[in-house]
């Protein structure tokens, strides 16, 4: 195996277009796993770590461009205002040391369904910044990234140097189960963002499918409700109807399979008692943000 250590995002993209199989790292807590228990021996490992841009973040009017190294503990310390659902979802990763290292380029490179950051980045609404040294930039949707088990839309000679997220506008949350509290990979999450400019939710589901993927019919119905009912407007509770028909679609958008994390069955119920939770949790929070700015005026 041999080892390519770049000093600068020019020669990063260089190495792998001469080199399309290699495998980058920088946190390295998903692909030294594999290499450890041999369940994958790359021939080329290349080393993005010297490339200081990758670590960097900007805060703009409408987004967050996050670099692909932005550590899950520098979004907790840092982000947390814009990019809320995010943040709770690097809460649940592993331990201190992995969230000092890991970074939402490593989950979108590996693209496990179980890698926390999905679901949070489907309901925010996220684009991925990928670059080849022939080709150039170009953003993929986040609904149009993952592409099987394990698979991506990158090409071979691509390499994800930021990812471009909507900031937050509404309430987000991520709700997640696992076997434990911390170390664990989740039996499946649920990330879940109000999107009040837009009067939309958007949704998204780890863990219970071959890819990440959104509920797209559970939130086509929630919008539809929420608009027919004038909730937007009013600020009423949401019915306990609605939550329960919303949480049934949840459920329904799933693929799981039976493993030793958990039966098929079981993710199916976990997802729909995660949509019905974290629908009532934003909800509540519009609500109050509603109330609070109601009576400032």
């Amino acid at each position: 195996m041999d080892f390519i250590r770049p000093a600068s995002w020019e020669e990063a993209l260089a190495a792998k277009a001469e080199h399309p199989t290699a495998v980058p790292i920088a946190g390295g807590t998903d692909v030294m796993v594999e290499i450890n228990f041999d369940h994958r021996r790359p021939e080329y490992l290349l080393d993005l770590n010297r490339i200081g841009d990758l670590t960097e973040w900007e805060v703009g009017e409408d987004t967050v461009r996050l670099g692909a190294s932005v550590s899950y503990t520098k979004i907790m310390e840092n982000l947390r205002a814009e990019l809320p659902g995010l943040a709770l979802a690097s809460h649940t990763v592993a331990s201190p040391q992995i969230r000092n290292r890991g970074g939402v380029g490593g989950n979108l490179g590996t693209a496990s369904p179980a890698g926390d950051a999905h679901p949070a980045l489907l309901s925010a609404g996220a684009e991925v910044e990928a670059e080849s040294a022939a080709r150039g930039t170009r953003l993929i949707p986040i609904d149009e990234f993952y592409t099987g088990v394990k698979r991506n839309a990158l090409q071979p000679d691509e390499l994800i140097r930021a990812v471009h997220i909507k900031k937050a506008d509404g309430p987000q949350q991520f709700s997640k189960v696992g076997t434990r509290n911390a170390m664990v990979i989740a039996v499946c999450a649920f990330g879940l963002a109000l999107h009040p400019e837009t009067r939309t939710v958007r949704t998204g589901i780890g863990s219970a499918a071959p890819t990440p993927v959104r509920a797209k019919t559970a939130e086509d119905f929630l919008n539809a409700a929420l608009e027919e009912g004038g909730f937007w407007d009013n600020g009423k509770i949401i019915t306990p109807s609605v939550a329960k028909q919303f949480a049934d679609l949840c459920s329904a958008a799933c693929n799981p399979i039976d493993d030793v994390r958990g039966t098929a069955s079981y993710r199916r119920h976990a997802v729909g008692v995660m949509a019905r939770r974290t629908l009532t949790w934003t909800w509540e929070s519009y609500r109050d943000a509603r109330r609070a700015s109601e009576g400032a005026a």
